[in-house]
């Protein structure tokens, strides 16, 4: 093993605090308001508060620190690093992840992929027919119907409606069929040893894998297979989020996301619910622009916007959708021009699963869908 630099003394003390440390999204940062001043604004919007208070979420996940992801480290140096790390922190075999890094591969094609996600590349408009055609629709009602029973029990013990476990699952993986041809292990040390931009996230995932074959210890990583950013399973779970909120869905004793649809139902929902879902709360509406509206684009997608307050900004609800206390806006580039809509405290929790606004409001139309469909005969 290459010699340290004295820089690293000491440095598996120093870790132990993020041991200690939840998994989580990452946090947003504060939202700055931009609400016109509240002398100007009606009797009633003058008398709401300014903005709402932000939907509570788990603590921030743990990233690999410095010594782990400085790309001006030597790359042996960095993993020798990241095995102390990882040993120190979740007490692993440090020659077990010698071991298991020494068959791991850098894969270009992943740094490839990296570099253009759908949600970048494409407006609204090309965006939507991917998820929501026939093919993916038909699908989910298929998919729905066939495990009805146990989709049914989750959502009632949870408030996470069926439909919108299937959803994500029918966006993720096309319902299980498409979960990813690379291995895990690859994934996750490309992304941590040769991605500098994400390397604290994607080594502090590296080290959660490790962590959940402790847990897990049915679990070959070297036979792993997943996306290209290291997503797991019929849900695309990331190592921390399976190895935090993960559910055993039948009391087997084992948590298999990979093809066990109990375990895949519940710890869909529980990730929903750890991140805030308000049962039977609306998700999203479709809103209308007052002529003359000035552009309004919020830093977050925090549903910390009172209705009153975007209202008197020119965005209001449509007749008959779905109102809620607080909200974000949401403008993408339909077919006809721009689309407005209003992201409530449910959208939010959508997006904790994946950040793109895009991603949320496709996996909601997915679903409504999915629900009309399998209503019928």
């Amino acid at each position: 093993m290459t010699r340290r630099a004295p820089v690293f003394r000491g440095f598996a003390a120093s870790l132990l605090p993020l041991a200690l440390v939840a998994c989580a999204t990452q946090a947003n940062p504060p939202h700055v308001d931009q609400t016109p001043a509240a002398a100007s604004l009606p009797p009633a919007v003058a008398s709401a508060p300014t903005t709402l208070p932000p939907v509570p979420q788990p603590p921030e996940r743990p990233v690999a620190p410095e010594p782990v992801t400085d790309p001006a480290i030597p790359r042996a140096q960095r993993i020798a690093n990241f095995v102390d790390y990882t040993a120190s922190t979740y007490g692993v075999d440090p020659q077990h992840i010698r071991d298991v890094l020494a068959q791991a591969q850098l894969r270009q094609p992943i740094l490839d992929a990296m570099s253009r996600p759908a949600e970048a590349v494409r407006p609204w408009r090309d965006y939507r027919p991917i998820f929501i055609n026939d093919q993916r629709i038909n699908g989910g009602i298929r998919f729905y119907r066939e495990n009805r029973a146990a989709l049914d029990r989750v959502a009632a013990e949870t408030g996470v409606p069926a439909e919108m476990i299937v959803a994500i699952i029918g966006v993720e993986t096309s319902y299980g069929r498409v979960t990813g041809n690379y291995r895990v292990v690859d994934a996750l040390y490309t992304l941590a040893f040769d991605f500098p931009r994400r390397a604290p996230f994607f080594a502090g995932e590296l080290a959660q894998l490790f962590a959940l074959q402790k847990a897990e210890p049915q679990l070959d990583l070297l036979q792993l297979k997943g996306s290209y950013a290291g997503a797991m399973g019929m849900g695309q779970f990331m190592p921390s989020s399976y190895r935090l909120w993960a559910k055993d869905g039948d009391g087997d004793g084992r948590r298999d996301l990979l093809t066990h649809l109990p375990d895949v139902f519940a710890s869909i929902a529980n990730y929903f619910v750890v991140h805030g879902w308000e049962r039977g709360a609306p998700v999203v509406a479709r809103a209308d622009r007052a002529s003359g509206a000035e552009d309004f684009r919020p830093e977050t997608v925090d549903p910390v916007h009172p209705l009153a307050a975007l209202a008197a900004r020119g965005y209001t609800p449509r007749a008959g959708e779905p109102v809620a206390e607080g909200a974000t806006l949401i403008t993408l580039d339909g077919d006809s021009g721009p689309e407005y809509w209003l992201g409530y405290r449910n959208f939010y929790v959508i997006t904790r699963y994946n950040r793109s606004p895009m991603y949320s409001l496709a996996v909601h139309q997915l679903a409504q869908a999915i629900r009309a469909g399998a209503a019928g005969p």
